[in-house]
């Protein structure tokens, strides 16, 4: 699937050191972003397509190169047990991991107490912004997030986009073509020949990720500013600052015990790391993750089954925003929750924060449901977060990117599926060092 040397670069990502190295374009639009969101804020919100565009286009080539990388990995791994086999792993991986990003943000959150001394009354809160939010949040729960895991139609997940169906669909067909494997040969190159195909579009796509960052960035500015948002700067200040310690003491930690570098990872994935937060995205760049963790060194069938699931199952970003978000409002409205009533919200937040994959502004929805669900901390207080929620959802997002590239490389790793010495040449390739090919 991946063509050329060990870096797999192609010529088009070569042609771009005219105006220098993309992650470099991304940082320039965002500063630009930002200077015109701060100097002309009416104008800026009015470059929000660009942002929301750029997404649409990464998000229409998803379905078909998440259907096609799981089929083929399975119908060329062969062995059902080692499909079992990887998927119990991942599964195993994730619900640790994102757990322990739960534990840190619920510890976070009782040690610095973001919320304290709002005194926010709920009763006088509107909550009418967040109806809409609240609406969708009553569809989800344990039950109907078992019955959304079913495609309605074999066409159905390709019209709504939802990663999981997909997921689900592909695993279903790869496993069928398994036990045929020798037959359908010429069907599962078609679709790796279909998967090459939709990379180069989104190689191309990749070349607006520096407008798109401008355009979010300067909308973000634009609308919210920087007075608005004084009451909960705090807030938002320190769900970043418990992202970047995730990512620095427990990635990193996972990392060095997995044996590799995770500094050098991010400096390898950097141009998708800031086209995320840059456009508040992490479906902008599932594809091009993809396809660089398989130039990394790890096997297709592994990357293929583990990186799709990960934006479901492994959304650490979104479990710490979760839990820190439920004890913010807590806080805020003076709602007094025990130790048996913060141990009780980490157990539904683990259900819940699976089941918020392919929903728009995943998140939010998640935290309605979850609140909801305990019937302890007011809904109508969510409205407390709208003002920051496209703020908080860049760190969000962006060790959410961070941690399933990380979970893709662990589970290969034991898998004994990742080719050491090619990533080497890719890390090498990227600080600078000697192209890998």
């Amino acid at each position: 699937m991946v063509a050329g040397g060990p870096v797999g670069e192609n010529n088009t990502s070569r042609k771009r050191t005219m105006l220098g190295p993309l992650w470099l374009q991304v940082m320039v639009g965002i500063v630009l972003g930002v200077a015109v969101g701060a100097l002309f804020p009416h104008q800026a919100v009015a470059l929000k397509p660009l942002g929301d565009g750029f997404v649409q286009l990464v998000r229409m080539t998803l379905a078909p190169i998440i259907f096609a990388t799981v089929v083929v990995g399975i119908a060329r791994m062969g062995d059902m047990r080692e499909v079992g086999r990887v998927g119990a792993k991942a599964l195993v991986y994730f619900e640790v991991v994102s757990s322990l990003a739960l534990l840190m943000g619920l510890a976070a959150a009782n040690l610095l107490r973001p919320g304290s001394g709002m005194n926010i009354d709920a009763a006088a809160l509107d909550a009418s912004s967040i109806t809409g939010f609240t609406a969708t949040a009553q569809q989800s729960g344990i039950a109907a997030f078992v019955l959304g895991i079913i495609p309605p139609s074999v066409a159905g997940p390709f019209v709504t986009g939802n990663i999981l169906q997909i997921i689900v669909l592909g695993v279903l067909f790869g496993l069928a073509l398994t036990p045929i494997r020798a037959t359908v040969k010429p069907l599962v190159d078609l679709l790796d020949l279909l998967l090459k195909g939709m990379f180069g579009i989104v190689r191309m796509v990749m070349l607006l990720a520096p407008l798109a960052a401008l355009g979010s960035m300067a909308y973000t500015v634009g609308q919210y500013g920087v007075v608005s948002l004084v009451p909960l700067v705090r807030f938002t200040a320190e769900a970043w600052a418990v992202s970047i310690l995730f990512v620095a003491a427990v990635l990193g930690g996972i990392a060095s015990l997995a044996g590799f570098s995770l500094l050098r990872l991010l400096v390898y994935i950097r141009d998708e790391v800031l086209i995320t937060a840059g456009t508040s995205s992490s479906e902008a760049v599932l594809a091009p993750l993809m396809l660089k963790l398989e130039q990394l060194g790890c096997a297709e069938t592994v990357v293929g089954m583990v990186m799709p699931a990960g934006y479901t199952f492994n959304a650490d970003g979104t479990a710490i925003y979760l839990s820190m978000g439920a004890l913010f409002l807590a806080q805020a409205t003076n709602t007094h929750l025990g130790l048996r009533e913060q141990v009780t919200l980490m157990a539904v937040l683990a259900i819940t924060s699976k089941g918020s994959g392919g929903v728009a502004g995943a998140g939010f929805v998640t935290l309605a449901a979850t609140l909801a669900s305990m019937h302890r901390i007011p809904v109508a207080a969510m409205v407390l977060l709208l003002g920051v929620e496209r703020l908080v959802n860049v760190p969000r997002a962006v060790v959410n990117v961070i941690g399933s590239s990380v979970a893709t490389i662990v589970i290969a790793k034991w898998e004994r599926a990742f080719d050491g010495e090619r990533a080497r040449l890719c890390f090498e390739s990227k600080r600078g060092g000697p192209p890998g090919g």
